[in-house]
Protein backbone atom coordinates (compact mmCIF):
# COMPACT_ATOMS: atom_id res chain seq x y z
CA UNK A 1 0.00 0.00 0.00
CA UNK A 2 1.66 3.64 -1.05
CA UNK A 3 2.54 5.36 2.12
CA UNK A 4 0.43 8.32 2.95
CA UNK A 5 0.38 10.33 5.81
CA UNK A 6 -2.52 12.56 7.70
CA UNK A 7 -1.81 15.00 10.52
CA UNK A 8 -4.15 16.28 12.67
CA UNK A 9 -3.65 19.64 14.70
CA UNK A 10 -4.45 18.40 18.55
CA UNK A 11 -7.11 20.55 20.12
CA UNK A 12 -10.39 19.41 21.96
CA UNK A 13 -12.03 18.56 18.74
CA UNK A 14 -8.88 18.00 16.39
CA UNK A 15 -8.23 19.34 13.00
CA UNK A 16 -6.83 18.27 10.10
CA UNK A 17 -4.24 19.33 8.12
CA UNK A 18 -4.62 20.33 4.38
CA UNK A 19 -2.21 18.65 2.12
CA UNK A 20 -0.09 20.69 0.00
CA UNK A 21 2.92 20.73 -1.90
CA UNK A 22 6.37 22.19 -2.76
CA UNK A 23 6.94 24.55 -5.71
CA UNK A 24 8.99 21.71 -6.77
CA UNK A 25 10.54 18.58 -5.78
CA UNK A 26 13.91 20.82 -6.57
CA UNK A 27 13.20 22.62 -3.45
CA UNK A 28 13.36 19.94 -1.53
CA UNK A 29 16.65 18.96 -3.09
CA UNK A 30 17.95 22.31 -1.81
CA UNK A 31 16.00 22.06 1.46
CA UNK A 32 17.75 18.46 1.72
CA UNK A 33 21.42 20.24 1.05
CA UNK A 34 20.73 23.35 3.37
CA UNK A 35 19.10 20.90 6.63
CA UNK A 36 20.91 17.64 5.73
CA UNK A 37 18.83 15.95 9.00
CA UNK A 38 15.54 16.39 6.77
CA UNK A 39 17.31 13.31 5.25
CA UNK A 40 19.01 11.57 7.84
CA UNK A 41 20.50 12.48 10.89
CA UNK A 42 22.66 9.69 10.17
CA UNK A 43 24.46 10.45 7.31
CA UNK A 44 26.68 12.99 5.61
CA UNK A 45 26.36 14.63 2.12
CA UNK A 46 29.39 14.75 0.53
CA UNK A 47 28.48 15.31 -3.40
CA UNK A 48 25.66 16.91 -5.55
CA UNK A 49 24.96 16.39 -8.97
CA UNK A 50 28.12 14.96 -9.89
CA UNK A 51 28.26 13.50 -13.83
CA UNK A 52 28.37 9.47 -13.81
CA UNK A 53 30.16 9.87 -17.14
CA UNK A 54 27.64 8.39 -19.27
CA UNK A 55 25.23 10.76 -19.75
CA UNK A 56 23.57 11.26 -16.31
CA UNK A 57 23.98 12.84 -12.97
CA UNK A 58 23.79 11.87 -9.50
CA UNK A 59 21.30 14.11 -7.25
CA UNK A 60 23.04 13.62 -4.20
CA UNK A 61 25.84 11.47 -2.60
CA UNK A 62 26.02 10.88 1.03
CA UNK A 63 28.59 8.55 3.58
CA UNK A 64 27.30 6.46 6.07
CA UNK A 65 29.26 5.70 9.40
CA UNK A 66 30.82 2.66 8.17
CA UNK A 67 32.52 4.29 4.68
CA UNK A 68 29.56 2.85 2.77
CA UNK A 69 27.87 5.35 0.17
CA UNK A 70 24.44 6.18 -0.37
CA UNK A 71 23.39 7.18 -3.89
CA UNK A 72 20.12 9.78 -3.55
CA UNK A 73 17.74 9.50 -6.22
CA UNK A 74 14.99 12.57 -6.30
CA UNK A 75 11.91 10.75 -8.30
CA UNK A 76 10.65 14.49 -10.05
CA UNK A 77 8.38 13.52 -12.78
CA UNK A 78 9.82 10.45 -14.01
CA UNK A 79 7.70 7.58 -13.99
CA UNK A 80 8.66 4.77 -11.40
CA UNK A 81 10.25 2.48 -14.17
CA UNK A 82 12.43 5.29 -14.94
CA UNK A 83 13.77 6.50 -11.76
CA UNK A 84 14.73 3.23 -10.43
CA UNK A 85 15.83 2.11 -13.63
CA UNK A 86 18.27 5.34 -13.73
CA UNK A 87 19.09 5.09 -9.64
CA UNK A 88 20.49 1.97 -10.21
CA UNK A 89 22.48 2.83 -13.40
CA UNK A 90 24.50 5.31 -11.30
CA UNK A 91 24.62 2.90 -8.46
CA UNK A 92 26.64 0.89 -10.59
CA UNK A 93 29.02 4.03 -11.32
CA UNK A 94 29.32 4.89 -7.16
CA UNK A 95 30.06 0.88 -7.10
CA UNK A 96 33.28 1.44 -9.03
CA UNK A 97 34.43 4.76 -7.40
CA UNK A 98 37.93 4.48 -5.97
CA UNK A 99 39.08 6.69 -2.86
CA UNK A 100 40.56 8.94 -4.69
CA UNK A 101 37.72 9.57 -6.73
CA UNK A 102 35.45 10.10 -3.57
CA UNK A 103 37.66 12.44 -1.64
CA UNK A 104 37.39 15.02 -5.63
CA UNK A 105 34.04 14.78 -5.29
CA UNK A 106 34.09 15.68 -1.56
CA UNK A 107 36.04 18.61 -2.32
CA UNK A 108 33.87 19.60 -5.24
CA UNK A 109 31.41 19.48 -3.30
CA UNK A 110 32.74 21.43 -0.11
CA UNK A 111 35.08 23.21 -1.53
CA UNK A 112 38.91 23.62 0.61
CA UNK A 113 37.57 21.13 3.33
CA UNK A 114 38.99 17.24 3.46
CA UNK A 115 37.28 14.40 3.54
CA UNK A 116 38.97 12.06 6.10
CA UNK A 117 39.40 15.32 8.65
CA UNK A 118 35.31 16.36 8.31
CA UNK A 119 34.59 12.29 8.10
CA UNK A 120 36.63 12.18 11.85
CA UNK A 121 34.49 15.21 12.83
CA UNK A 122 31.32 14.12 11.48
CA UNK A 123 31.55 10.73 12.84
CA UNK A 124 33.86 10.33 15.45
CA UNK A 125 36.13 7.68 13.80
CA UNK A 126 38.52 7.85 11.47
CA UNK A 127 37.53 7.13 7.37
CA UNK A 128 38.94 3.53 6.61
CA UNK A 129 40.53 3.81 2.83
CA UNK A 130 40.34 -0.19 3.02
CA UNK A 131 36.64 -0.24 3.65
CA UNK A 132 35.33 2.68 1.88
CA UNK A 133 32.70 2.05 -0.40
CA UNK A 134 32.92 -1.80 0.47
CA UNK A 135 29.22 -1.44 0.16
CA UNK A 136 26.60 1.29 -1.03
CA UNK A 137 23.03 1.93 -0.54
CA UNK A 138 19.94 3.12 -3.34
CA UNK A 139 17.37 5.66 -1.33
CA UNK A 140 14.75 7.45 -3.58
CA UNK A 141 13.50 10.46 -2.53
CA UNK A 142 9.65 11.10 -4.02
CA UNK A 143 6.42 13.43 -2.83
CA UNK A 144 4.22 10.74 -3.24
CA UNK A 145 4.94 6.47 -3.55
CA UNK A 146 2.81 4.53 -5.98
CA UNK A 147 2.13 0.55 -6.27
CA UNK A 148 4.76 0.41 -8.80
CA UNK A 149 7.24 1.68 -7.33
CA UNK A 150 6.53 -0.23 -3.98
CA UNK A 151 6.63 -3.15 -5.47
CA UNK A 152 9.68 -2.83 -7.82
CA UNK A 153 11.55 -1.87 -4.52
CA UNK A 154 10.56 -4.97 -2.50
CA UNK A 155 11.03 -7.45 -4.95
CA UNK A 156 14.88 -5.57 -5.10
CA UNK A 157 15.15 -5.52 -1.14
CA UNK A 158 14.02 -9.44 -0.64
CA UNK A 159 17.11 -10.08 -3.20
CA UNK A 160 19.26 -8.28 -0.38
CA UNK A 161 20.08 -5.14 -3.19
CA UNK A 162 19.94 -2.69 -0.78
CA UNK A 163 17.46 0.00 -2.07
CA UNK A 164 14.67 1.87 -0.01
CA UNK A 165 12.33 5.19 -0.24
CA UNK A 166 11.95 7.73 1.59
CA UNK A 167 8.53 9.74 1.35
CA UNK A 168 7.60 13.16 1.66
CA UNK A 169 4.49 14.76 2.40
CA UNK A 170 3.80 18.80 2.85
CA UNK A 171 0.88 19.90 5.27
CA UNK A 172 -0.64 23.69 5.00
CA UNK A 173 -0.99 24.93 8.90
CA UNK A 174 -1.53 29.17 9.45
CA UNK A 175 0.01 29.75 6.33
CA UNK A 176 2.79 28.40 6.74
CA UNK A 177 3.80 24.44 5.11
CA UNK A 178 5.10 21.62 7.56
CA UNK A 179 7.21 18.60 5.51
CA UNK A 180 6.70 15.15 7.22
CA UNK A 181 8.70 11.89 6.32
CA UNK A 182 7.72 7.85 5.86
CA UNK A 183 10.20 4.91 5.02
CA UNK A 184 9.13 2.26 2.65
CA UNK A 185 10.98 -0.13 4.94
CA UNK A 186 12.31 -0.08 7.98
CA UNK A 187 15.98 0.93 7.76
CA UNK A 188 17.87 -1.46 9.49
CA UNK A 189 16.34 -3.68 6.72
CA UNK A 190 18.55 -1.61 4.36
CA UNK A 191 21.64 -0.99 6.85
CA UNK A 192 21.63 -4.96 7.02
CA UNK A 193 20.98 -6.18 2.99
CA UNK A 194 23.69 -3.22 2.60
CA UNK A 195 26.17 -4.98 4.97
CA UNK A 196 25.89 -7.95 3.49
CA UNK A 197 26.16 -6.75 0.12
CA UNK A 198 29.71 -5.53 0.53
CA UNK A 199 31.05 -9.32 -0.82
CA UNK A 200 29.98 -11.13 -4.27
CA UNK A 201 30.73 -14.63 -2.78
CA UNK A 202 28.48 -14.21 -0.12
CA UNK A 203 26.64 -17.71 0.78
CA UNK A 204 24.15 -18.56 3.23
CA UNK A 205 23.98 -17.05 7.28
CA UNK A 206 25.59 -19.28 9.64
CA UNK A 207 23.89 -18.66 12.50
CA UNK A 208 26.30 -16.92 14.36
CA UNK A 209 25.96 -12.69 15.11
CA UNK A 210 29.00 -10.35 14.73
CA UNK A 211 28.33 -7.58 16.68
CA UNK A 212 31.33 -4.35 16.90
CA UNK A 213 31.06 -3.06 20.56
CA UNK A 214 32.58 0.57 20.40
CA UNK A 215 34.26 0.56 23.74
CA UNK A 216 35.59 4.18 24.60
CA UNK A 217 34.13 6.95 26.52
CA UNK A 218 30.76 6.12 25.36
CA UNK A 219 31.06 3.07 26.80
CA UNK A 220 32.71 0.40 28.55
CA UNK A 221 33.94 -3.33 27.93
CA UNK A 222 34.27 -4.11 31.64
CA UNK A 223 30.93 -2.74 32.34
CA UNK A 224 29.49 -4.99 29.55
CA UNK A 225 31.48 -8.10 31.57
CA UNK A 226 30.39 -7.13 34.32
CA UNK A 227 26.33 -6.61 33.87
CA UNK A 228 26.07 -8.50 31.16
CA UNK A 229 24.99 -6.81 27.91
CA UNK A 230 26.26 -5.05 24.54
CA UNK A 231 24.58 -1.81 23.69
CA UNK A 232 24.87 1.13 20.84
CA UNK A 233 23.51 5.23 20.99
CA UNK A 234 24.09 8.59 19.73
CA UNK A 235 21.96 7.57 16.27
CA UNK A 236 19.92 5.35 15.34
CA UNK A 237 22.68 3.98 12.48
CA UNK A 238 24.03 2.78 15.66
CA UNK A 239 21.00 1.47 17.70
CA UNK A 240 18.88 0.25 15.32
CA UNK A 241 20.78 -3.29 14.34
CA UNK A 242 19.99 -4.15 17.64
CA UNK A 243 16.95 -5.09 16.79
CA UNK A 244 18.31 -7.94 15.33
CA UNK A 245 19.20 -9.89 18.11
CA UNK A 246 16.63 -12.15 20.25
CA UNK A 247 16.89 -14.60 23.00
CA UNK A 248 19.20 -17.70 22.62
CA UNK A 249 21.37 -15.81 19.74
CA UNK A 250 25.07 -16.40 20.29
CA UNK A 251 26.85 -13.51 19.50
CA UNK A 252 31.04 -12.63 18.78
CA UNK A 253 31.51 -9.46 20.09
CA UNK A 254 34.80 -7.54 18.54
CA UNK A 255 36.21 -4.19 20.39
CA UNK A 256 37.24 -2.07 17.18
CA UNK A 257 41.24 -1.49 16.82
CA UNK A 258 41.57 -4.21 19.23
CA UNK A 259 39.59 -7.69 18.64
CA UNK A 260 37.37 -9.93 19.27
CA UNK A 261 36.83 -9.96 23.07
CA UNK A 262 33.97 -12.27 23.83
CA UNK A 263 31.13 -14.85 23.46
CA UNK A 264 27.86 -14.91 24.85
CA UNK A 265 23.94 -15.89 24.56
CA UNK A 266 21.39 -13.28 24.28
CA UNK A 267 18.49 -13.46 26.78
CA UNK A 268 16.37 -10.61 25.76
CA UNK A 269 15.24 -7.97 24.21
CA UNK A 270 16.46 -3.85 22.89
CA UNK A 271 15.80 -1.89 25.48
CA UNK A 272 16.24 2.00 26.13
CA UNK A 273 18.91 3.21 28.84
CA UNK A 274 15.07 4.35 30.45
CA UNK A 275 14.42 0.88 31.15
CA UNK A 276 17.21 -1.66 31.09
CA UNK A 277 17.65 -2.68 34.52
CA UNK A 278 20.43 -5.12 36.12
CA UNK A 279 20.68 -7.41 39.07
CA UNK A 280 23.19 -5.26 41.04
CA UNK A 281 22.35 -6.21 44.29
CA UNK A 282 23.00 -9.43 46.59
CA UNK A 283 19.49 -9.33 47.18
CA UNK A 284 18.55 -9.53 43.39
CA UNK A 285 16.88 -6.17 43.44
CA UNK A 286 16.88 -4.68 39.87
CA UNK A 287 18.45 -1.03 39.07
CA UNK A 288 18.72 0.95 36.51
CA UNK A 289 22.01 0.08 34.26
CA UNK A 290 22.66 4.06 34.66
CA UNK A 291 23.35 4.12 38.11
CA UNK A 292 25.62 1.39 38.07
CA UNK A 293 27.62 1.49 35.27
CA UNK A 294 30.13 4.34 35.69
CA UNK A 295 32.95 3.51 33.34
CA UNK A 296 31.02 5.19 30.37
CA UNK A 297 28.46 8.19 29.20
CA UNK A 298 26.19 5.60 28.16
CA UNK A 299 25.02 8.85 26.16
CA UNK A 300 23.19 10.10 29.50
CA UNK A 301 22.21 13.67 27.43
CA UNK A 302 20.32 11.84 25.51
CA UNK A 303 18.16 9.85 27.63
CA UNK A 304 14.73 11.12 26.80
CA UNK A 305 15.36 11.48 23.07
CA UNK A 306 14.17 7.72 21.71
CA UNK A 307 16.48 8.50 18.55
CA UNK A 308 20.04 9.04 20.14
CA UNK A 309 19.60 7.50 23.44
CA UNK A 310 22.01 4.19 24.30
CA UNK A 311 19.84 1.05 23.54
CA UNK A 312 20.96 -2.31 25.52
CA UNK A 313 20.36 -6.11 25.02
CA UNK A 314 21.18 -8.27 27.67
CA UNK A 315 23.43 -11.38 27.41
CA UNK A 316 24.85 -14.00 29.44
CA UNK A 317 28.47 -14.38 28.95
CA UNK A 318 30.56 -17.45 27.93
CA UNK A 319 33.61 -16.66 28.01
CA UNK A 320 35.31 -13.26 27.79
CA UNK A 321 39.13 -11.76 27.44
CA UNK A 322 40.35 -8.18 28.45
CA UNK A 323 41.91 -5.85 25.56
CA UNK A 324 45.45 -7.41 25.73
CA UNK A 325 43.98 -10.49 24.84
CA UNK A 326 41.57 -9.81 22.52
CA UNK A 327 41.91 -11.79 19.31
CA UNK A 328 43.52 -10.13 16.55
CA UNK A 329 44.54 -11.58 12.62
CA UNK A 330 44.81 -10.52 9.50
CA UNK A 331 41.94 -12.03 7.68
CA UNK A 332 39.35 -11.95 10.52
CA UNK A 333 35.85 -10.25 9.41
CA UNK A 334 35.53 -6.73 10.64
CA UNK A 335 32.07 -4.21 10.11
CA UNK A 336 31.05 -1.16 11.69
CA UNK A 337 27.42 -2.51 11.66
CA UNK A 338 26.62 -2.66 15.79
CA UNK A 339 24.87 -5.89 14.59
CA UNK A 340 25.49 -7.69 11.58
CA UNK A 341 24.44 -11.44 9.43
CA UNK A 342 27.44 -11.71 7.70
CA UNK A 343 27.39 -13.71 4.52
CA UNK A 344 30.58 -13.64 3.43
CA UNK A 345 33.15 -16.53 3.70
CA UNK A 346 35.65 -14.35 5.73
CA UNK A 347 32.89 -14.80 8.12
CA UNK A 348 32.60 -18.04 8.13
CA UNK A 349 36.63 -18.87 8.43
CA UNK A 350 36.40 -15.93 11.34
CA UNK A 351 34.16 -18.01 13.29
CA UNK A 352 35.66 -21.29 12.70
CA UNK A 353 39.47 -19.77 14.15
CA UNK A 354 37.59 -18.28 16.84
CA UNK A 355 35.56 -21.35 18.15
CA UNK A 356 39.14 -22.68 18.70
CA UNK A 357 40.34 -19.36 20.50
CA UNK A 358 37.21 -19.19 22.73
CA UNK A 359 36.87 -23.31 23.50
CA UNK A 360 34.11 -22.51 25.99
CA UNK A 361 31.89 -20.97 23.20
CA UNK A 362 29.25 -23.84 23.17
CA UNK A 363 28.92 -24.18 27.24
CA UNK A 364 26.48 -21.21 27.71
Amino acid sequence: MPIHTAIWKVAEQPVLLQESSLISEQALENMIVAAPKILSDEWMLIGRQESTGFGGRIDLLAIAPDGSLVLIEIKRDRTPREVVAQALDYASWVGNLRSEEIAAIYGRFNAGHSLSEDFRSRFGRDLDEETLNSSHQVVIVAAFLDDSTERIVKYLTERNLPINVLCFQVFSHNGEQLLSRSWLLDPVRTQVSNSASADDSAEPWNGEFYCSYGAGESRSWEDAIQFGFVCGGGGEWYSRTLKLLGPGDRIWVKVPDWGFVGVGRVTGQIQSASEFKVSASQDGAEISILDVAKRGTYHREFINDPERCEYFVPVKWIQTVTYDNAVYEIGLFGNQNTVCKPTTPKWRYTIERLKAKFPNFDKG
